[in-house]
């Protein structure tokens, strides 16, 4: 019998659907860090690194000393005392912060979640090098490792973070004998009359990887929401499918990729505005293509000290697009 179920568990595939992976997509996947270190890549990375790779990639949206641009703040809630008792005290409150300080049981989620899906218009174009130099200025901005830190694959599972003793599996969403994690009591009597948005996503970010609406289904529990309304002069509009050949204007084009976060029309909000770095290049006969390649592989000292991103994910013909426009006067 057993000797039947092994040569039947070798069989082929009976629908002949699909492939198996090849090693390098698996490689591609394969990049997650469990608590316990597993998946942690040999690098290493300084606080002071960091903060220059912060103040030109994260801050935009996590603000200059992680206390948010709109989105979720990163810093702040970790009192004296949580690092020694492992239990934040802050979230024993039902109004406290909720940063990545006082949240994350383990310092090795916050890297992996960095390494994967940071930052929002780029993900994975940190280095390992960057995102531990990263890691460790977010860590410091929360007070839980000193400004001359050091952080590699041994020292990260180390750090003791200020609610590594939060976990809990006495709750309703494990065991239906378990204690709810909504108790139902603190808003029968004497409600709060206007509730305070404490983060939200940027405008500019919320289209950033394509129309949802058009990635998911319109029906179902997952439905997805009409992102194409916070383009740039746009407004919410019935959802259809858009031809491949349609070409987006070069204002479609900044806000999608998130452009303006960085860059005004004609201010300068981190890096110079458009009809500024116009202006610079007026006359050039190379302009477009040079600009187009900048705006592709990003720089460093044009502009100023801080860095401006590659943009990996483009397309060549967006690139171009965008920068005839800037060229023609960004108008």
């Amino acid at each position: 019998m057993a000797a039947t179920l092994s040569a039947g568990a070798q069989q082929a595939p009976r629908y002949g659907l699909g492939r198996a992976p090849t090693p390098q997509e698996i490689a591609a996947w394969d990049i997650d860090v469990r608590p316990d270190g597993h998946g942690l890549k040999a690098g290493k990375g300084t606080v002071a690194q960091g903060q220059k790779i912060y103040d030109a990639q994260c801050a935009s949206c996590h603000g200059t000393f992680g206390e948010s641009n709109r989105y979720m703040p990163i810093a702040g809630g970790v009192r004296k005392g949580d690092l020694a008792t492992g239990r934040a005290s802050m979230l024993l409150q039902s109004d406290g912060i909720r940063t990545l300080g006082t949240k994350l049981n383990y310092a090795t989620t916050l890297w992996d979640y960095i390494f994967r899906a940071m930052p929002w218009a780029n993900p994975q174009s940190l280095s390992v090098d960057e995102t531990y130099a990263v890691t460790a200025y977010v860590l410091h901005l929360n007070e839980i490792v000193p400004a001359d830190y050091e952080l590699n694959q041994k020292t990260l599972l180390s750090v003791q973070m200020p609610n590594r003793n939060g976990l809990t599996t006495a709750h309703g969403l494990r065991s239906v004998q378990g204690r709810p994690d909504a108790q139902g009591s603190l808003c029968m009597k004497d409600c709060v009359k206007d509730v305070t948005i404490a983060s939200e996503m940027p405008d500019f970010a919320r289209n950033q990887n394509g129309n949802l609406a058009q990635q998911k289904r319109p029906l179902g529990p997952m439905r997805g929401i009409d992102t194409a309304r916070y383009e740039a002069g746009k407004t919410a509009t019935a959802v259809a499918a858009v031809p491949a050949s349609a070409a987006a204007h070069p204002s479609d084009l900044i806000a999608r990729h998130a452009c303006t976060g960085c860059h005004g029309m004609t201010s300068k909000i981190i890096g110079p505005g458009f009809n500024e770095i116009a202006t610079r290049y007026q006359g050039r006969a190379d302009a477009h293509v040079y600009l187009s390649k900048r705006i592709k592989e990003g720089g460093q000292g044009v502009w100023g000290a801080i860095p401006m991103p590659p943009q990996a994910g483009l397309k060549d013909s967006d690139a171009d697009e965008i920068a005839r426009w800037i060229v023609g006067g960004a108008k």
